[in-house]
């Protein structure tokens, strides 16, 4: 979600008295505002605000959350993951807990992992790819692909490919070839994608075995990067 009312300056006085309209856009442009103002006097605000019923209001205070760092906005934060009844303000209050770096990685594991709405764990794998943390990128993502979401299991397929120069190497790899038999032919697809990253011999005799599979848009992936190989 892009920045909406980058460009409003509220004094304090307007920013309570907005946070009091009905109207919810009045409280977004209110939580807009916080931005100008130090942690201390922006936290408790928001804080304040966790409770608001308009759920784009609560996206808009974790997402003011992120940017204001305090122990209070941190655990503010936690709790909009754990408590929250929208996934969209869960999935934007994790993506903020990443902004607090490698504090956060345990906490965002430990979502991930109680949390199963796709929103919200889509949000944590693309975080910890950023935070550069392979170990618990990969327990996700083992976490994921035990998961129903197809959409997930995507994503985590296309996650643990990028740890190809990493020192999981193999353990990823080896992940990878378990998927290739996958009953969703688009989790075989995406499969393909992801093993033309590695030049191990079982790598490539995978993608030889896929050009046989029995579903076309896995024929067509492995057609495809053979073209662009």
């Amino acid at each position: 979600m892009k920045d909406l009312f980058i460009d409003i300056v509220m004094e304090l006085p307007e920013i309570e008295a907005a946070l009091q309209n009905p109207d919810f856009q009045y409280r977004l442009k209110a939580i807009a505002a916080l931005k100008d103002y130090a942690p201390e006097t922006a936290v408790p605000i928001l804080v304040a605000t966790l409770k608001d019923p308009e759920f784009l209001v609560r996206s808009f205070v974790a997402r003011g959350l992120g940017k204001q760092h305090s122990a209070e906005s941190f655990a503010a934060l936690l709790e909009m993951t754990k408590f929250d009844d929208t996934p969209n303000v869960r999935a934007e209050a994790a993506n903020s807990l990443s902004l607090y770096g490698k504090v956060s990685i345990s906490h965002l594991v430990l979502t991930f992992c109680q949390d199963d709405h796709w929103l919200v764990r889509r949000s944590i794998l693309a975080a910890l790819e950023e935070l550069e943390a392979p170990a618990e990128l990969i327990e996700i993502c083992t976490e994921a692909l035990a998961g129903e979401d197809l959409t997930v299991k995507e994503a985590a397929i296309d996650a643990l490919s990028t740890l190809v120069n990493s020192s999981h190497h193999a353990a990823v790899l080896a992940q990878l070839l378990t998927l290739t038999t996958a009953e969703s032919p688009r989790l075989r697809a995406r499969v393909v994608h992801a093993l033309r990253k590695f030049d191990e011999p079982q790598a490539q005799s995978a993608l030889i075995e896929l050009r046989q599979d029995s579903d076309r848009q896995v024929v067509a992936a492995t057609l495809e990067d053979l073209f662009q190989q």
